[in-house]
């Protein structure tokens, strides 16, 4: 049995699985799971293997050759609910030549693990086996199933992952609860701790653009013909409209709880609340608290941002086809069909002889009731391993296989326990994706003691 460290300040935390987390979580780095191409077969073997030690069955399901997803069940007496954790073994490209360290080299230095994908999401994938572990040792009587699903592709919307195993093999997977990424983390607000828990996520449209034009001599132009020409033109329309505002009820909360934990951020804020069409009021934050504005404001609105480009084939002829990439982001009580027909109406006056519009993803918003057992139990334990924290519901820009199991009726809630390291200001969750990635070994064994005792409570 696993026992908690007697004379630690908190008496939640499992100090003692410190080594054996950072060393799952270095070797899951060091397996490169970049995608495309994915590659997760090699990952989810090695999360079985870890399982295997505690005695953990589990179950590699192959959605294509290589693309590999792991699942494991620890079964329960039926008296209760049952609870997936959730993760995804897949990572984003990272450039070697960006980073200090070598991002597929699981480094463990200066209390952090290094490497792509420590945050996003290889870290919780080691703490959720490590739940499991526990779980394991501790001999809990759980009420209900308790399972695991580290999958493939979610960086590429999922299809080869969560999507596969829902329409090929539901039974395994499917929970009436499910705990995954997109909340957890801890934003300093006026010296306070305040911890999120993601109850709702933006809606996805990805779209391809592509204009049309005339090839002649680059010596004599005519910008009427050149397609990257009209494809700027199109990018700045698209990216300066001021797109409609909607106040969600969570980020209405937000905007209030905020408010009230910080006087600095009271009065704009709430003239802000008040008339949200002028977001200038954001403007208004004091400089520290800027994070706080880049946290509202794409909150508040559609997205569309320009992420791809290619035109041109040679220097003195002007192109004949330009193509653009957009990530385009809805916000809940919105649709990507709304979305889809605002964007063709602006567009419209560009000529349709001109532009060829393709849809390459669309997912609808998705959101997560709040009076729930796991919710108010998530409080809970924050609370008591944070003395004084404020935990509140959060509304996630981005999109994660959760969208996929609120489709099937699953309650979903991001929740990936991270206390914020000073000096870094809210800064933790944007090393996601980004160079340098990396995650303290102090948060590692933070985020297994939050994420067990949670699992522990309500399923026993």
């Amino acid at each position: 049995m696993i026992s908690k460290t007697a004379n630690c300040t908190n008496p939640i935390l499992f100090h003692e699985i410190r080594e054996e987390v950072t060393r799952i979580l270095s070797d899951l780095i060091r397996i490169d799971t970049t995608n495309p191409p994915g590659n997760e077969t090699e990952a989810a073997k090695y999360v079985s293997e870890q399982l295997a030690v505690d005695n953990l069955e589990s179950e590699l399901i192959e959605s294509a050759p290589r693309r590999g997803n792991v699942v494991s069940r620890m079964k329960g007496s039926g008296d209760g609910p049952s609870l997936l954790l959730l993760s995804h073994l897949d990572v984003v490209p990272a450039n070697p030549t960006e980073w200090t360290v070598d991002p597929f080299g699981g480094l463990v230095e200066g209390g952090f693990v290094w490497g792509r994908g420590a945050l996003d999401m290889k870290g919780m994938t080691a703490i959720e086996i490590m739940t499991m572990k526990l779980l394991k040792r501790n001999k809990v009587k759980l009420r209900g199933d308790v399972l695991l699903a580290a999958t493939a592709d979610e960086e590429k919307g999922g299809e080869l992952g969560v999507d596969y195993l829902l329409k090929n093999c539901g039974s395994k997977v499917v929970a009436e609860y499910v705990l995954n990424e997109g909340g957890g983390a801890s934003l300093p607000i006026s010296k306070k701790k305040l911890f999120t828990v993601q109850t709702a996520e933006k809606g996805l449209l990805w779209l391809k653009i592509r204009t049309k034009g005339k090839p002649v001599h680059g010596s004599t132009p005519n910008d009427e013909d050149n397609a990257i020409v009209l494809m700027n033109r199109i990018i700045e329309r698209l990216v300066s409209h001021r797109w409609p505002v909607k106040m969600t009820p969570v980020i209405r909360q937000f905007i209030r709880l905020i408010g009230d934990l910080d006087c600095e951020l009271q009065e704009p804020l709430s003239l802000f609340a008040c008339n949200p069409e002028d977001d200038q009021q954001l403007n208004s934050l004091p400089r520290s608290r800027d994070y706080i504005r880049d946290e509202i404001r794409p909150r508040i609105r559609m997205t569309i941002t320009p992420t791809i480009i290619r035109g041109g084939s040679k220097e003195n002829v002007t192109p004949s086809e330009c193509e653009a990439t957009f990530d385009c982001r809805v916000l809940p009580g919105q649709s990507t069909g709304e979305a889809l027909r605002l964007i063709k109406r602006l567009l419209r006056d560009f000529g349709e002889e001109k532009i060829v519009l393709e849809e390459i993803q669309n997912n609808g918003p998705s959101e997560s009731p709040l009076k729930t057992p796991l919710y108010d139990l998530i409080v809970e334990v924050l609370e008591r391993t944070e003395p004084g924290c404020t935990v509140l519901p959060w509304l996630m820009t981005g999109s994660t296989d959760s969208r996929f199991f609120r489709g099937v009726g699953s309650i979903c809630y991001g929740f990936h326990p991270l206390i914020m390291e000073p000096p870094s200001r809210g800064k933790i969750i944007r090393r996601e994706h980004g160079i340098d990635e990396r995650i303290s070994i102090d948060n590692l064994v933070f985020g297994t003691s939050v994420l067990y005792e949670t699992v522990r409570k309500f399923m026993s």
